[in-house]
């Protein structure tokens, strides 16, 4: 089938890729002319494990092309739509100029009979209306929502192995034709037993943001957690896996540290509660606002943690900051409470070297003021303090030994409760971590 894809970014660059190695033949589009050449010649343009693979698998296929004209997505029979939703300048909504562009940009271009499918995280109730509009201006083409659910640093497997399939259809798809088109789509992720869950465009809508709330919420729960223990001696990583033993609450999402960033989890439980409050529910969500408040107040902590192994301040001290992706395998710095933690330092005057196995370019261009290293090693030396914040494997793994003959102090932070303490502790340094005694 020929399927069009709209915004190529994390998102929809993945997403076309891997649609090409499913078989179909995908144009994607976007406004950027540099990241479309790099894309042609299957250069991932940001770090995506597996993506340049996919790409490389559907260029040479000849089924996946990118280009800045939208109008070549006309005669393709889906359109994917696959831009970004941002937190809005100075409020918690979702900012949905992007999505709105992008629809007014594809509606010449449709053709009875013709599917959009929305992709892009967004309020409920965006989906009715921009149906509504589909059909005003194209009759007979039709829209589906159809979230995605992607990790990043597993994006291109979530996407060709994804454990559901969520569609909201219109409520006119009485023939169940927008249905079975998307399943022609899906046709061999269906056969090889994915989940699939048809419903309404409200509730395809809010099963993204009520899943990524749900995750936010677990990971500020064990934070708060964190808070307990630091507060009476208690040991977060212990509690977590002795609670993490019953099966109705499960260990996954359990790991105490400086919490969650990027480019979906915070700003999608501040659009949630936006939206709340605009249906006249906010009462609903409010539960939110101290996720979001825990979460936050992990950042401040670990500068906190930083100020007390350093004597009561951080002025002049050299410290070696280790991350700064919001995750790992990922060179996301979005929101990225590496990023931010090393920024507070830096402002509250500490002479911070940052590191980065991958998002030390995307680093820069938002933080220029901080110093930069290619390597731990690099960054290590002479420091007075260690700092890590994103918890790569390689970071994980360093000799405690060997890494304490480069600093000037054997102080480490763990912001990710990543590392083993005895083992640190055995070769002389300071250890300390949220919520660990």
């Amino acid at each position: 089938m020929r399927l069009s894809v709209i915004g190529c970014g994390y998102l929809g660059a993945v997403h076309a890729a891997s649609m090409a190695v499913l078989g179909h033949e995908v144009v994607g589009v976007d406004l950027d002319a540099d990241k479309v050449d790099a894309l042609n010649r299957a250069q991932a343009p940001f770090f995506e494990p597996g993506l340049s693979d996919v790409l490389a698998q559907g260029i040479a296929s000849g089924r996946l092309t990118f280009t800045t004209d939208v109008t070549l997505a006309h005669g393709s029979r889906v359109h994917f739509l696959c831009v970004g939703t941002p937190q809005k300048r100075g409020e918690n909504a979702a900012d949905l100029a992007y999505v709105n562009a992008a629809v007014e940009a594809l509606l010449p271009s449709l053709e009875p009979g013709d599917l959009v499918v929305g992709k892009s995280t967004v309020p409920v109730g965006t989906a009715g209306r921009l149906a509504e509009r589909v059909r005003e201006v194209s009759p007979g083409a039709h829209l589906v929502w159809n979230p995605e659910f992607l990790r990043e640093g597993h994006a291109v497997d979530d996407t060709l192995h994804p454990d559901r399939l969520v569609y909201g259809l219109p409520p006119e798809d009485v023939d169940r034709h927008s249905e079975a088109v998307l399943d022609e789509v899906y046709a061999s992720l269906l056969a090889e037993g994915v989940p699939k869950v048809a419903t309404d465009y409200a509730t395809a809508e809010l099963v993204k943001v009520a899943a990524n709330s749900f995750l936010a919420t677990k990971i500020s729960f064990i934070n708060a957690m964190a808070e307990m223990c630091e507060a009476t001696g208690g040991d977060v990583t212990v509690l977590a896996d002795a609670i993490g033993h019953d099966a109705r609450i499960g260990r996954r999402f359990l790991n105490a540290g400086l919490g969650f960033g990027g480019g979906c989890l915070p700003k999608d439980i501040r659009a949630f509660m936006a939206r709340a409050g605009e249906l006249g529910v906010d009462q609903a969500l409010s539960f939110l606002r101290e996720v979001d408040s825990i979460n936050m107040r992990r950042r401040v902590r670990m500068v906190d943690l930083a100020r007390e192994v350093c004597g009561g301040s951080i002025v002049g001290r050299n410290i070696a900051v280790l991350g700064a992706a919001f995750k790992p395998d990922s060179d996301d710095t979005r929101d990225s409470p590496a990023l931010n933690v090393a920024t507070q330092m830096h402002l509250q005057g500490a002479r911070v070297v940052l590191t980065d196995p991958q998002a030390i370019e995307n680093a820069r261009r938002m933080v220029p003021d901080l110093k930069f290293a290619d390597t731990a090693e690099e960054a290590a030396a002479d420091a007075d303090v260690v700092v890590l914040l994103t918890e790569w494997e390689e970071y994980r793994t360093l000799d405690p030994a060997a890494f304490g003959e480069l600093v000037a102090h054997r102080r480490i932070l763990d912001g990710r409760n990543a590392l083993d303490p005895a083992a640190w502790r055995a070769a002389g340094w300071t250890y300390r971590a949220l919520g660990r005694p």
